[in-house]
């Protein structure tokens, strides 16, 4: 439960501390006091939006911390909050327009501190009575009532799968004209690589040959020269080469000390012959068809064609080439994809139309159960003769099943039950607004709900079965309730004043906390106006009937 709230320069508020108790919190003043100054921070500290105006004249920075005595919060344990002892919820708003956000004094986005908020406290005002006329709002009401959330979740799962599904679908459609178009392209491209049979290291060697060939006259004369001094001219180079071995072998018949150098000579003279050999093969290979240089040139133009296209060098055309197949034979899948995804999408469609029947069954019966239960409370709270029914009607499949929930309201006999939002006023939707909290009492997990002026535009015998429904509420939950009317002030189970003093310098609000005497005087102000033995008779009569 919310066990304090503390605020500092908060509009005309310095600092102020409000304690709660268990039960049925009330808390009365006059108009004008500061009671919804209270609500409004108590918002700001649930994650509302904030405005620089809320803070004091003459501070740059407010603040709100709101302190809940409860352990274990799984939200929390899911953002690695400990919250063994207890919640704080803490809100800084700065005069710059920038707002911080605390959980037990870890910092956290707006978005954070408002779910965990949600999930600690329901506030109710004139705005949420107005929500009342959502028939989304309603069916969401009606889901939470039957415990029907899990369903629900799982039709709203399918349908965006379908979406997604279809979304997917429609995309492969559009496309077939593009797709057609760039198969066209990489069948064209796969083809032109293939047409060139290009094979790895061919430019190199083509670049080669076309130097040898460009040259061919020029290496033609110099291998026939050295050919020809090397073996075939008269004194070449092998011939003279044998005179001298031949002299070499007269002097080392006479100084053996010459041998090792006619060796040297001798061993030279193979080498020569191969070489010579080698000259004249040379000779034939330069004798070659002289249209091959114009092949060569080609087929170094297509490669260079293709290099512009598909990357510098074979290796990279051939990887392109690669790839391009790769991507046509996905392309070529495309169909049998578009086949796949509708089937797919039959299959979960049909999934999905099942379970939206199956939860709108469950609709209808719940609606049947919750139209009761508020009906008969709503006789509790002065509506003896009034009608009520949550009305599920047929609609388009949503998200949100197959179903159009809308609740119906008639005030009187003998007038047909017609929407909330044509028939009910404020003081009627407060008291429908707390007929349907009260129904969902037991099955509402938020421990804390706020009521702010829940009494609109009604009195008397209205207002005392309205603080008989409201002690009932604080039976399983934390209630705290804002209130002009005696009837509902004299149920509580703790009862605070709020009070607007005023001094030269300042105007502050101040929170006191009422004993049995102080609450029977602020009841017969409540009562009157003004403090009476009369009005003080009435209000011990309204507290004695509360005990």
């Amino acid at each position: 439960m919310l066990k304090e709230l503390r605020i500092k320069n908060l509009t005309i508020i310095d600092d102020l501390r409000i304690r709660f108790e268990a039960g049925l919190n009330v808390l009365t003043g006059e108009t004008g006091a500061g009671k919804s100054i209270i609500v409004d921070a108590l918002g700001l500290a649930l994650g509302e939006r904030a405005q620089t105006d809320m803070i004091k004249t003459g501070k740059d920075e407010a603040s709100v911390e709101a302190f809940f005595d409860i352990s274990g919060h799984p939200l929390l344990e899911d953002m690695g909050i400990i919250s063994d002892e207890g919640v704080i919820l803490r809100r800084h708003l700065s005069s710059a327009g920038k707002s911080r956000a605390y959980i037990n004094d870890s910092i956290v986005n707006i978005q954070s501190l408002f779910e965990v908020g949600r999930s600690l406290v329901d506030m109710h005002g004139q705005h949420e009575h107005q929500s009342l006329f959502s028939t989304d709002n309603q069916r969401t009401i009606l889901d939470f009532y039957g415990r029907l959330q899990s369903e629900r979740a799982e039709v709203e799962a399918m349908f965006r799968e379908v979406q997604s599904l279809k979304k997917s679908l429609f995309e492969l459609k559009i496309n077939v004209k593009e797709r057609a178009h760039k198969t066209d392209l990489l069948s064209f491209q796969i083809n032109e690589i293939d047409a060139a049979s290009l094979k790895p290291g061919e430019k190199e060697m083509l670049g080669e040959e076309k130097l040898i060939l460009s040259n061919l006259n020029k290496l033609n004369e110099l291998t026939e020269t050295a050919y020809t001094a090397l073996y075939e001219s008269e004194g070449a180079c092998i011939e003279r080469l044998s005179s001298v071995v031949s002299r070499l072998k007269e002097m080392s018949a006479i100084d053996p000390g010459i041998r090792e150098t006619l060796g040297l000579l001798e061993s030279a003279m193979p080498l020569l012959e191969d070489a010579a050999i080698f000259l004249r093969g040379y000779k034939e290979k330069y004798d070659l068809d002289p249209h091959r240089l114009e092949y060569v040139e080609e087929r170094l133009e297509t490669i260079k064609r293709l290099e512009k296209k598909y990357g510098d060098g074979i290796a990279a055309i051939l990887r392109y080439r690669d790839d391009a197949e790769k991507d046509l034979i996905a392309l070529g899948q495309t169909g049998e994809k578009t086949d796949m995804l509708e089937t797919q999408v039959k299959e979960i469609e049909e999934k999905l139309i099942g379970a939206a029947v199956r939860l709108s069954e469950k609709r209808k019966k719940t609606a049947e159960e919750i139209s009761k239960a508020i009906e008969k409370i709503l006789k509790e709270l002065a509506f003896e003769k009034a009608g009520f029914k949550a009305d599920v009607k047929p609609a388009a499949l949503s998200s949100s099943g197959m179903d159009i929930v809308e609740f119906l309201f008639s005030a009187n006999p003998g007038e047909s039950l017609k929407p909330l939002s044509k028939v009910a006023s404020g003081g009627e939707l407060s008291r429908i607004m707390l007929a349907v909290k009260s129904t969902l009492a037991d099955v509402d997990r938020v421990p804390v709900l706020i009521f702010d002026e829940v009494d609109a535009g009604i009195g008397g015998r209205t207002a005392e079965s309205i603080g008989v429904k409201l002690k009932q509420l604080a039976r399983t939950h934390q209630v705290i309730c804002i209130t002009h009317l005696p009837q509902i002030a004299s149920a509580a189970d703790f009862h605070m004043m709020t009070e607007k003093q005023m001094t030269k310098e300042k105007v502050y609000v101040r929170i006191k906390e009422l004993s049995h005497d102080e609450r029977k005087t602020e009841i017969a102000r409540m009562l009157s106006g003004k403090i009476t033995d009369l009005s003080l008779k009435h209000a011990d009569e309204l507290l004695g009937r509360s005990v």
